[in-house]
């Protein structure tokens, strides 16, 4: 049986189409449905490529980078190489799909969101009378714009250094450059989460042994989380971002030291607290500090796209300085769904 993606024709321009990446471009031109029932079922159109140039990326047999550059054609899958590693990379560090409500895809740099702040008088339900009017609740666009940052690192390698390094090998350290961005771009989200978009609305901080928080300053006690999550009405406290200082205070509470919940993190990664939150740490948050927040209400991610390359310079083979990018920003949606509280 023939097939169609032995016959398409690579170039170094389709990474250059408007609103396109790589992969979408190349599935346009070789849609994976006419290939159910055959051996290459379950392949995307990329990794059908790899194959018709008998490109091995995984397993202690992968082949080397010189691989990619034995043709043109074949050497125009190599950003696409790159891209697909840091991605991996990003996602396997990444928290901020635990911690945000909505992702919106932008092209530009400067995104206006949406508000809607309801009064303690619209959030009261009453009963509306026949005939009588529906209480309102209103959207507005925010006044101040988002700014999208641009996070990335610049590939310092020379061809001749890497050419015969196996392409699992490699892919470590693209999936590391991964790492560093999503750490960046989770930099900013908490940022944007304590202080504001800009548009007038930091989170509301509190400070234990300072009212309402019960408790000694400068050490955490169960009684002072109690108190915190008791702010969060109408809101539900579901995600905690807490400093590496923190979670060890937070394990060392006796309410903590509970065998489903160490069997939990066992089976899934995952630690919740007595008060059913999924618990977060990372190095991004500053030390002795805690975000609490409902993620499905406070904050939205704004993207620039996929990972972009300089596919020219690695086509090409001038890996000295090629920088590897991904744009993001991001914009508060209730400034309530999110507090913060440090231990003094």
């Amino acid at each position: 049986m023939a097939y169609h993606f032995d016959t398409i024709k690579l170039e170094k321009g389709m990474y250059a189409e408007s609103g396109r990446s790589f992969s979408r471009v190349l599935e346009e031109l070789d849609p994976g449905e006419q290939y159910r029932g055959t051996a290459l079922e379950g392949l995307d159109a990329y990794q059908r490529q790899l194959k018709r140039f008998y490109i091995k990326v995984k397993g202690a047999l992968s082949d080397v980078v010189e691989k990619f550059f034995h043709t043109t054609e074949s050497a125009v899958l190599f950003p696409e190489f790159v891209a697909r590693a840091v991605r991996q990379g990003m996602e396997e560090e990444n928290l901020l799909p635990h911690i945000t409500a909505a992702v919106t895809q932008f092209d530009g740099m400067d995104y206006r969101s949406i508000a809607s702040v309801p009064t303690k008088e619209d959030k009261a339900l009453r009963v509306v009378a026949e005939g009588a009017a529906l209480p309102e609740t209103t959207v507005r666009a925010q006044s101040s714009l988002v700014r999208l940052h641009k996070r990335g690192r610049m590939l310092v390698a020379s061809y001749e250094a890497i050419r015969f390094q196996r392409l699992d090998l490699f892919a470590v350290t693209l999936r590391q450059i991964g790492a560093h961005i999503a750490r960046m771009h989770l930099e900013d989200a908490i940022d944007v989460i304590m202080k504001g978009d800009g548009n007038n609305n930091a989170a509301q901080s509190y400070k234990i042994g300072t009212k309402p928080i019960s408790g000694t300053a400068g050490s955490m006690s169960y009684d002072a989380l109690l108190d915190f999550w008791a702010q969060f009405d109408p809101y539900e406290m579901n995600t905690m971002l807490v400093s590496s200082d923190v979670m060890l205070g937070l394990l060392k509470l006796e309410e903590f030291q509970n065998p489903l919940t160490g069997l939990n993190f066992q089976g899934t990664g995952t630690l919740t607290t007595p008060l059913g939150a999924t618990l977060l740490r990372t190095s991004a948050m500053p030390a002795g500090t805690m975000i609490g927040m409902d993620k499905n209400y406070a904050l939205e991610r704004i993207t620039g796209g996929e990972v972009q390359v300089e596919y020219d310079k690695l086509i090409d083979r001038q890996l000295q300085r090629a920088a590897i990018t991904s744009v993001s920003g991001f914009a508060k949606l209730y400034q309530d769904a999110s507090r913060v509280l440090t231990l003094q």
